[in-house]
């Protein structure tokens, strides 16, 4: 599986993990920094890490959907006939979320929006309490008073981050 994202400098990185039966296992982060992330690039990169693991112990990819990563899929299925490529379902449960979301604006998508308008509202009250207990100054004391675990930010990169915000 690999993901992009920005490490708290900013610095672009593309992960590769591992998924297997048992756990998840963090491979390698790649710096992008002056690297165009076109296909050809992470479909090397990519090549580079299922050489690594061995091919043989490979039979699937995971990216999310954008369209350089469906690409990078194809010319991943295109060398080794037995891996297959999958977009993530976090990336299209994100998309549907904001296109659900979003029906209140288009014409005929009255009746689904009026169902799953709960979504929004929930969204709504979870970022208020998120932006309370991140703007409070003791959030930090209070925290350390109850819990001896490490108090993290979930970044708002994506709709659905609301969901694991939530989850627990």
């Amino acid at each position: 599986m690999s993901d992009g994202w920005s490490d708290p400098t900013r610095k672009p990185l593309i992960n590769f993990i591992a998924i297997t039966t048992s756990s998840p296992l963090f491979l390698k982060a790649v710096n992008c920094f002056d690297k165009v992330k076109d296909r050809f690039f992470i479909a090397d990169l990519m090549k580079e890490v299922i050489n690594e693991v061995g091919h043989q112990n490979i039979v699937q990819v995971i990216t999310d959907n954008a369209t350089n990563c469906k690409a990078v899929g194809e010319i991943i299925e295109s060398l080794f006939s037995h891996i297959y490529w999958t977009p993530c379902v976090v990336h299209i449960l994100n998309f549907a979320l904001k296109n659900i979301c979003a029906a209140k604006n288009v014409e005929g998508n009255a009746a689904i929006y009026e169902e799953c308008n709960w979504i929004i509202d929930i969204h709504g009250d979870a970022l208020a309490i998120k932006y309370f207990i991140m703007n409070h100054n003791m959030r930090l004391a209070i925290f350390s008073k109850f819990s001896p675990l490490k108090l993290l930010s979930v970044v708002d990169t994506r709709f659905a981050f609301i969901i694991v915000m939530l989850k627990d």
